[in-house]
């Protein structure tokens, strides 16, 4: 069995969706951050058959969990402080996403004004639709179905 150390501070994403970490690890810019990541891929899960786990060790504030929420609202926040687990944070889809996707939309207003935010709503949460502010183009949600 892999064995990767404890953390000291940090979190650890749970119930990752197996083969995605990569991804995720990407979106959230973790490459960009000062501190230790671990990425273990196709972990085996009672629940999920397969899973990948990321473990990072810094403080809490550096992870954007709206972004993760966007991601995959299943994907389990483990906090951890002084090597134990001190509180598991359930995701939620966000209301709105700025400069997550990009609007697809030709003529929406994103596509010609250069400095314009990329605002997405959720419009519809059961079927993990978001809609663009400015013109209504749809996206959905949930990269990782």
């Amino acid at each position: 069995m892999l064995n990767v150390g404890a953390l000291r501070e940090g979190y650890v994403l749970d119930h990752i969706k197996a083969g995605k970490a990569m991804t995720i690890y990407h979106d959230l810019k973790l490459d960009k951050l000062d501190c230790t990541v671990a990425i273990i891929k196709n972990a085996r899960s009672n629940l999920m058959g397969k899973k990948d786990i990321i473990k990072v060790e810094c403080p809490i504030e550096n992870l954007d969990l709206d972004i993760l929420g966007f991601i995959d609202h299943n994907i389990t926040v483990n906090i951890i402080k002084d090597e134990k687990i001190v509180e598991k944070r359930v995701l939620k889809m966000p209301k709105q996403v700025t400069n997550v996707i990009k609007c697809k939309n030709p003529r929406c207003i994103t596509s010609i004004e250069q400095g314009l935010d990329h605002v997405f709503v959720l419009a519809d949460e059961e079927k993990e639709i978001y809609r663009c502010k400015y013109c209504e183009e749809k996206y959905r949600g949930n990269r990782n179905k």
